[in-house]
């Protein structure tokens, strides 16, 4: 007999539906092979006859010793994983007529089981959830543990089930299983822009936080150069609270890749904040960017929609900084194996720290540098040409005085009071770029735009040339001058490019400064 159930595969941050077909029938001799699953299944699938026939056989049920074949449809995709369990014990049992199978056809199925006939979570949930809502289906069955991420989308009856026989109750028609109910929308305003930190706790660096809200308000990148104990890290792990808060569809986008990832947990629900991931600067390649046999999200897809942060840069591998390059430019970062290319949207802000030496002191104010003559220039060689082009604010970070550290005064500005100039800011841009879709923010403007958008004086030309001449900088730089410019002036909320606008633009290319290092 056959009979048909639908599960479903992850690829990248999007779900394609796998029909699981079982067909049970005919005899099998003494000693023959009687389980049969062709569609391209990896080691995990296949074992999962073990797991199954442990699973019906602890939980009242039998495989009976017939001939099977499982296809997993479309035969030319691999299936990866463990999650195929459920449906294909569901299919067997349907087979063979132990269970009534009439409305199998109706849901999407998901889940692992385990030997006693429990089951345990998945990845991807979320993205599978929006799949099952596509393809209009009655219901999606998954472990318990998912029913929460599951139940962001709304119109799609979810049901949590924590073992084989709960599952098997919503095909017979039981009431055992209750749809999972989650108000997605209220959770979401209820934990919206909720954080930790605040910049009303940093003492002093008002030229910091400054510089910080320039990059917020244009979605800029930016380094942070000084001494060991200057509050960099302090500063960067800062910057999410004074970005634009996540919109529904940012959050269930950031979302989705948390989902694939496997970092949401039992209690998940949206990501209401902005990510912030600092990975150590022992990472790889491919852990950054993502990849593996099996392709994942790395870092900089996890920080889609928020802050990446690099403490050390140049600590990290120089074949790790450099595979950077162009997700920074494209946004996104597409991983390509023989049988598969999955797409992983990269869209984050770039925040690195580094001290400006091996020792940490040079430049500093009062301790003396310790390192020989060219060790300052080889330290910053670390880092390559192209990079430190694509990063638009260089910062240097001076150490705080002990008479700010000792005042009780509460600080001048709270993240919330700089959120409110960065929105301002970010409502002048998002009627600029109304008419395209991939641009939403000054520092993701094409170069062709920028000399559209970013007008400058006579005295401005002459100014930017004479900053270009004597600082030897690139045609990358000379844009992102340009787009600092024009952020600094929606600050302002100024039409037009001022002089001032332009030379805090051009004050922030500290690393790019002749004779900086020695």
């Amino acid at each position: 007999m056959l009979v048909k159930t639908y599960a479903a595969a992850v690829q990248g941050v999007e779900a394609q539906t796998i029909t699981v077909e079982v067909n049970a029938g005919g005899t099998v001799a003494a000693g023959k092979q009687m389980f049969f699953m062709v569609g391209l299944p990896d080691k995990a699938v296949t074992e999962g006859f073990m797991r199954i026939e442990a699973a019906t056989k602890n939980v009242g049920y039998k495989i009976p010793r017939m001939k099977m074949v499982v296809n997993l449809a479309p035969a030319n995709l691999k299936k990866e994983g463990s999650a195929y369990d459920l449906p294909i014990a569901l299919g067997i049992l349907a087979a063979t007529k132990q269970i009534i199978y009439t409305a199998l056809e109706d849901y999407m199925i998901i889940g692992e089981l385990a030997l006693d006939g429990s089951l345990r979570p998945i990845k991807g949930a979320l993205p599978i959830a929006i799949l099952a809502r596509q393809k209009k289906m009655k219901g999606l069955i998954l472990p318990y543990q998912n029913a929460r991420e599951a139940a962001i989308v709304s119109d799609l009856n979810v049901y949590g089930v924590k073992n084989l026989l709960e599952a098997i109750s919503i095909l017979e028609g039981e009431d055992r299983v209750k749809k999972y109910e989650y108000d997605t929308r209220e959770d979401f305003y209820d934990t919206e822009d909720v954080y930790k930190v605040d910049f009303s706790d940093v003492k002093g660096q008002e030229n910091i936080k400054r510089s910080l809200e320039i990059a917020a308000a244009g979605g800029h990148n930016a380094i942070l150069i000084g001494p060991p104990g200057a509050g960099k890290t302090m500063l960067a792990r800062r910057l999410p609270s004074i970005l634009p808060p996540l919109d529904l569809h940012e959050a269930l986008e950031t979302t989705k890749i948390h989902s694939v990832a496997g970092l949401l947990g039992s209690e998940a629900s949206l990501v209401t904040t902005r990510p912030f991931r600092s990975p150590h600067h022992t990472i790889s390649d491919v852990a950054l960017v993502g990849g593996g046999s099996n392709p994942n999200p790395g870092e900089i897809s996890m920080a889609h929609n928020g802050v990446l942060f690099l403490d050390e840069l140049p600590e990290f591998k120089r074949q790790v900084l450099e595979v950077l390059r162009q997700p920074m430019e494209e946004r996104r970062v597409t991983i390509s194996r023989a049988r598969i290319s999955v797409e992983y949207p990269a869209s984050f802000m770039l925040i690195a720290s580094m001290n400006p030496c091996p020792c940490g002191f040079y430049n500093h104010p009062e301790k003396d540098c310790m390192c020989g003559p060219g060790i300052v220039k080889k330290y910053l060689n670390k880092i390559s040409g192209p990079l430190l082009d694509r990063i638009d604010l260089h910062v240097e970070v001076t150490p705080v005085s002990y008479d700010e550290l000792a005042e009780f005064k509460p600080a001048d500005v709270s993240s919330e009071q700089i959120r409110e100039r960065v929105i301002k800011a970010r409502q002048i841009q998002s009627e600029r770029f109304k008419d395209y879709k991939d641009i939403h923010a000054n520092a993701q403007m094409p170069s062709r735009m920028v000399r559209e958008v970013c007008e400058i004086t006579t005295a401005g030309q002459t100014l930017l040339k004479t900053a270009m001449n004597k600082l030897q900088l690139s045609a990358r730089a000379y844009d992102r001058i340009l787009k600092v410019a024009r952020t600094s002036a929606d600050l302002s909320a100024s039409a037009d490019i001022k002089i001032e606008h332009l030379a805090e633009a051009i004050q922030y290319r500290s690393l790019d400064r002749e004779g900086w290092a020695g």
